[in-house]
């Protein structure tokens, strides 16, 4: 903006530097014009004065020379007397056989009537001479020619006074016209420069800028444009930067997985929840074209059938993600917008690998249960129907059958108790009869319980009981009930003559108990699965034990309402350890 001013104030400041000039110009030929008149009509005057002299007192032929010499001394200037033909009769500085070619010619186009007082001055030998010529008149007819000639010397110095005069009058005019004209210029651009540099930040997106409004003409209209316009667009962008954190929010808060494909197979975006699911990042995936980065083929060709037939597709696809496989359930939409332009593919990815897992596990809770329900009731039946066929009457058959009925029942009554059991921990309205336990006696009740069972297959119980007490809150039966499941399943699963280790480590603000046997040990790639109903690692020595597969289920749960964790170590062949974390103080 700083060269338009420049330029603008250069233009203005050559255009009256020119006129100045041509305005000096002129006057200074006005005035050498007006010098020289005045000259002219001088020397007319002198000039008339000495020939009128020289006519009243007899003409040339009596020319009184004296008189003429002081006419000249007089007037400061040369008198040349001529006759008719143009020869000198006289000349006041010199004789008349002195006079020169130039003089001569001078004296022939005064005869000739061709010299008068608009004859602009002669130079001679270096001087300025300006010549005025009179007839002398006698006896009623021309006797010759006075030629009155003066120097005008003073002309050169009247030029310079002019040309100094008029020079610093156009000095000073100059210098006040570029004041003014500075002055104009930027009171008039300033608003323009303040203008277009709002319109630079505009285009930049600074949307906040604005111009000044101090005038009412044009320039001002301009500013108030300029800043109207800034502020339609400032709440432009604010709506619009609005709606983008919206949509931002809501495409990254989703907890299912998008990706949206443009037109020509380019991929413009994925969220955060695709991000984590396929453990990609940002910089592998966008901008480039689906099929080179994409790597599972079934999505693959979700793709290209969307593009082929430009229909909505939902499928479930089973993808290999890691070590494990996941279900998901894929929408695709194809993008249209105004006039049918196609515009993209969009995919939305459900993860249903949860929903997958409670559908499996509800198949096989109802087959174990039917299994576990059915094996008992089977046994029973059985041997019912065999003591109705006459067995009865055997004594030691009678005997024996109705123990294995009675066992069978007792098997049937723990199941449906620890049904009824696990369904009522896992209800939303499950409460616990929270109080002060002491967790020291309550292992030590456990262990009495179960201390005949050890006994039978000589497993020695290790539990170093604390000096002191270890209380905390909780609910004593709950409690109580997880212990006797540890530890029994630990007594199941350890063979004869083994080991099971009970310790209490007492932290500052919770407790862990530790469970530990010296039994078969499970797989790595089973532990995850104990937890789940029904599941067994053994599922012969289990059912033989009259367990329900239903235990650990029991106290995953019961652990989890006291606000604790359960984790297992385990190694094949040389045992498992269970450690029960529980907080001292249940968090409201």
């Amino acid at each position: 903006m700083t060269k338009y001013r420049t330029r603008l104030l250069f233009a203005l400041v050559t255009l009256l530097i020119s006129v100045l000039i041509g305005l000096g110009l002129f006057i200074g030929q006005l005035f050498k014009h007006y010098y020289i008149d005045s000259i002219s009509d001088r020397l007319q005057k002198e000039a008339r004065i000495v020939a009128a002299h020289i006519e009243e007192h007899g003409g040339i032929a009596a020319l009184d020379r004296t008189a003429v010499s002081e006419f000249s001394e007089l007037l400061d200037a040369r008198i040349i007397i001529v006759d008719e033909t143009g020869n000198v009769t006289y000349d006041t500085e010199g004789s008349p056989g002195k006079i020169t070619v130039r003089h001569k010619e001078i004296m022939g186009k005064a005869v000739e009537g061709k010299l008068n007082k608009k004859s602009y001055p002669v130079l001679s030998m270096g001087k300025a001479l300006k010549y005025y010529p009179v007839a002398i008149q006698h006896e009623g007819g021309k006797e010759g020619y006075l030629i009155l000639e003066s120097k005008v010397s003073e002309l050169k110095e009247a030029y310079s006074q002019i040309w100094w005069i008029l020079g610093i009058s156009l000095g000073l005019a100059m210098v006040l016209i570029v004041f003014l004209v500075s002055k104009i210029t930027k009171r008039y651009t300033k608003p323009i420069e303040s203008a277009t540099n709002v319109a630079i930040e505009l285009a930049k997106g600074n949307y906040r800028a604005r111009t000044f409004e101090d005038h009412s003409d044009e320039t001002g209209m301009l500013g108030a444009s300029i800043n109207i316009l800034a502020r339609n667009l400032q709440e432009l962008m604010k709506a619009q930067e609005m709606q983008q954190d919206r949509l931002s929010t809501l495409i990254e808060s989703m907890g299912s997985g998008l990706i949206l494909i443009d037109s020509r197979g380019y991929i413009n975006l994925i969220n955060r929840a695709y991000k984590d699911i396929f453990e990609v990042e940002p910089a592998d995936y966008l901008y480039k074209l689906y099929y080179e980065v994409v790597e599972h083929k079934e999505i693959r060709m979700l793709i290209e059938d969307i593009f082929m037939t430009e229909q909505r597709t939902g499928r479930q696809v089973l993808l290999p993600l890691g070590i494990e496989r996941r279900h998901f359930q894929v929408y695709g939409v194809p993008i249209i917008g105004m006039n049918n332009v196609w515009k993209g593919v969009l995919l939305v990815f459900h993860d249903i690998t949860e929903m997958k897992k409670l559908e499996q596990m509800r198949k096989d809770f109802v087959a174990n249960v039917s299994h576990e329900l059915k094996t008992p009731v089977t046994s029973i039946k059985g041997f019912s129907e065999t003591l109705l066929d006459g067995a009865m009457n055997d004594r030691g058959t009678l005997e024996a059958f109705l123990s294995i009925i009675l066992k069978e029942s007792d098997r049937l009554q723990t199941l449906i108790q620890d049904l009824l059991d696990l369904s009522k921990i896992e209800q939303n309205g499950f409460h616990l009869d929270l109080q002060r336990v002491n967790i020291v006696s309550e292992i030590e009740d456990v262990l009495a319980i179960l201390e005949a069972k050890a006994a039978e297959k000589k497993i020695t119980l290790d539990f170093p009981s604390p000096d002191e007490e270890v209380v905390i809150e909780g609910d004593a039966n709950r409690l109580k009930q997880v212990m006797i499941n540890l530890v029994n399943n630990a007594l199941t699963y350890t063979p004869d003559g083994g080991t099971v280790f009970i310790s209490i480590r007492d932290n500052r603000d919770a407790v862990v108990i530790k469970v530990k046997d010296t039994g078969i040990g499970i797989e790595k790639e089973e532990i995850p699965r104990i937890f789940e109903r029904f599941y067994r690692i053994d599922r012969a020595r289990s059912r033989n034990s009259g367990g329900t597969g239903l235990g650990l289920a029991i106290v995953k749960h019961i652990v989890e309402a006291h606000k604790g964790s359960i984790q297992v170590k385990s190694e094949v062949g040389k045992g498992t350890a269970f450690y029960i974390r529980l907080r001292k103080k249940i968090p409201d």
